[in-house]
């Protein structure tokens, strides 16, 4: 009997379950075809044509142009979100995201909060308590813990999120730009599979000092 296949498909089995570390597909058989079927999509996309990036016939790799249009990318999007609170009462764009969390999400815990947009916690209850003093959000005792503060989005805050909605919407659609309904899912499925990756160190708080040190420790970058 010839086992070459079988072969074959323990080993990409072992590469499905290394490469799925973030869960971006279930693990059982209806996540491994979809890995499997994404994957070869991609071979056959970019089997012919390697992209060009600013610096590569010097040996710039593609971690670093990755890392460079991300901060690029984020600072384009910050560009079109102040042009999307010109003229209202809002102060930066993090004002109108956590009120959306909040209208989406329902009532939480202020740290709570604070993770699910990725903030430091100074940097995040200073925007907690601006929302709270222009009566945007408030707060109140958790029943289960009086330690704790649970906040909620007002109705007020709810008023001012709908009057700028459409210009917030607006800027969402110009950062995705010129992308076509396949990028853009193309686009997410990377982007939620780097956030699966990125958000479990973030929220261990390790010392700036030492991130980067642990991280590369316990993770291996050399894997497709």
């Amino acid at each position: 009997m010839d086992y070459t296949m079988m072969k074959e498909v323990i080993t990409l089995l072992e590469d499905f379950d290394n490469e799925n570390t973030g869960n971006s597909y279930s693990s059982d058989l209806a996540g491994f075809k979809a890995w499997v079927c994404a994957k070869e999509s991609y071979r056959l996309r970019n089997e012919v044509d390697e992209p060009y990036w600013e610096g590569k016939e010097e040996g710039r790799s593609p971690e670093s142009v990755i890392s460079t249009f991300l901060v690029h990318l984020s600072r384009y999007a910050k560009t079109y979100s102040k042009s999307a609170i010109s003229g209202s009462d809002f102060t930066t764009q993090e004002d109108f995201i956590y009120l959306i969390t909040l209208k989406s999400f329902g009532a939480m815990t202020k740290i709570d909060l604070i993770r699910k947009n990725v903030h430091e916690k100074p940097a995040g209850m200073l925007i907690i308590n601006r929302l709270i003093r222009q009566g945007w959000i408030a707060q109140a005792d958790s029943d289960t813990d009086r330690r704790m503060k649970i906040i909620h989005i007002t109705e007020s805050g709810l008023l001012a999120l709908e009057n700028q909605m459409h210009k917030i919407r607006k800027a969402t659609h110009v950062v995705s730009g010129n992308l076509s309904y396949s990028e853009k899912m193309h686009l997410i499925r990377l982007l939620n599979k780097l956030d699966k990756f990125h958000y479990p160190i973030f929220t261990r708080n390790i010392e700036s000092e030492k991130l980067l040190d642990i991280v590369s420790k316990e993770y291996s970058f050399t894997k497709n």
